[in-house]
């Protein structure tokens, strides 16, 4: 629950309308999973820090402690880790995704992971004490807590499961299905990290499945 902090730091606009606050992304995600009154609405909205970081930055390095949680309102970050010097990408966050530290939840632990930016990235920012203040004031608000993390953990879980049964070639193609996007963002050797291959092998993969569809 964003609470919410300040690089090149935004924090939300005094002057709005209320079509404007209820039009925010992070707003509108709250509010697909409850009503929220507009009071709700604009404590949420004057809460939020927002944060711009360029490509390449790392929000989170393995062996750190997370204390904040990011939506993602735009870019991309992905989230991976180092085997003999080797990135290891097993995630991608885009927009309106959560990057949470799972493995953080229950008490602080150190990450076994790093979350660094693909492409210049805006993100809102939420940590502990803040989403606790908002909790103080709104108690609904700490249900939406519970659900953005069970959703998060039920996807993360369920992406792990699918991912550990596919072959490469089948990770390609789900994620060329889900997020078509990303061909478009990131180089070749990210998508090949992703997928469990080297860039040779995903160019001969994309070659297969074009050969296929030829065929057809």
């Amino acid at each position: 629950m964003p609470s919410l902090t300040n690089d090149q730091t935004t924090n939300a606009p005094m002057t709005h309308s209320p079509m404007t606050i209820h039009q925010h992304p992070l707003i509108r995600y709250f509010a697909a999973i409850t009503p929220l009154t507009s009071e709700e609405a604009e404590a949420i909205y004057h809460s939020m820090v927002l944060r711009t970081y360029p490509k390449d930055h790392t929000l989170l390095r393995a062996g750190d402690v997370a204390v904040e949680s990011y939506f993602v309102l735009k870019g991309c970050i992905r989230q991976y880790s180092m085997l003999d010097g080797v990135e290891k990408i097993n995630a991608f966050f885009t927009e309106n995704d959560w990057v949470l530290s799972l493995n953080s939840l229950d008490a602080p632990s150190y990450a076994p992971h790093y979350w660094t930016c693909c492409e210049e990235t805006t993100l809102v920012l939420g940590n502990d004490n803040g989403a606790n203040a908002l909790f103080a004031q709104f108690p609904k608000f700490e249900m939406i807590a519970r659900k953005i993390l069970e959703n998060t953990l039920f996807q993360q879980q369920h992406t792990m499961a699918r991912y550990s049964t596919e072959s490469p070639e089948e990770r390609y193609q789900n994620l060329l299905s889900a997020r078509p996007d990303l061909f478009q963002r990131l180089p070749q050797y990210q998508i090949a990290s992703y997928i469990g291959v080297q860039p040779e092998s995903l160019s001969r993969i994309r070659k297969r499945l074009h050969e296929r569809k030829n065929v057809r």
